[in-house]
């Protein structure tokens, strides 16, 4: 009962803080060029009801294709690098193939440090902290499939986690006190425009959320994995 009701009121906080977005939105008067010229001939073209179907399998058609087949290499890796063993008592069975094993070790640490560039390079090139941290993560889910690896320090996980969360609100504090409001980089030198030591706190702060999201999705991983475990398939 109190779980829905924290559910119900944290619902209510959401929409309360949404709802002013939603009604300052701003709306069109009329639609942009590319749009009209579909409206206007897809239905006699394509004969489609449903605009949205009959432009992505035929105007965007390629595009379409292309997302298929980037799907279909996913698969047919995912399927070359995981072997199935057995199937006893409607319980899958799988293991890791010798690429898998003899690789993950080796690219673990090569993974771990792309992701830290990310993050570290936030703020000169595309990136940041959430796409470095879940590349970091998907570091962590290469040792699992390969077998290296059974299970993560859960102690150093959550120190990982408490630690940048708590050092992210003290960086915005920071900001509060002695620069012009929460969360303003500039208490660090800004040094020169598009060097790494540069644009003040920022580089920081990207750092601690990169940490924290790639913590918060190895944790999320580990747990998939212990649920899998107790539902009986091995991986």
């Amino acid at each position: 009962m109190i779980k829905r009701f924290l559910a119900i009121i944290a619902l209510l906080g959401a929409a309360a803080v949404l709802l002013p977005f939603v009604l300052k939105l701003p709306t069109e008067e009329a639609l942009p060029g590319l749009a009209s010229e579909y409206i206007e001939n897809a239905p006699g073209e394509l004969g489609a009801a449903n605009l949205v179907t009959g432009i992505i399998v035929t105007y965007r058609g390629l595009d379409t294709l292309g997302e298929v087949a980037v799907l279909f290499a996913a698969t047919a890796a995912v399927g070359l690098l995981l072997k199935r063993t057995g199937n006893e008592g409607g319980v899958s069975h799988w293991r890791a193939s010798e690429i898998l094993e003899s690789g993950g070790g080796f690219l673990f640490p090569l993974i771990i440090l792309y992701g830290v560039y990310i993050f570290l390079h936030g703020h000169l090139t595309p990136g940041g902290g959430f796409q470095g941290g879940v590349v970091i993560a998907t570091g962590f889910l290469l040792l699992l499939l390969s077998g290296s690896v059974n299970s993560f320090n859960h102690t150093v996980m959550s120190l990982v986690e408490s630690f940048s969360g708590f050092a992210y609100v003290a960086v915005a504090l920071a900001g509060l006190i002695w620069a012009a409001g929460f969360l303003d980089p500039r208490f660090l030198p800004q040094g020169d425009f598009g060097r790494l030591f540069s644009a003040g706190a920022i580089p920081v702060i990207y750092s601690l959320i990169g940490l924290k999201v790639g913590a918060e999705l190895i944790g999320i991983l580990d747990a998939m994995r212990c649920k899998v475990r107790r539902e009986g398939v091995t991986a």
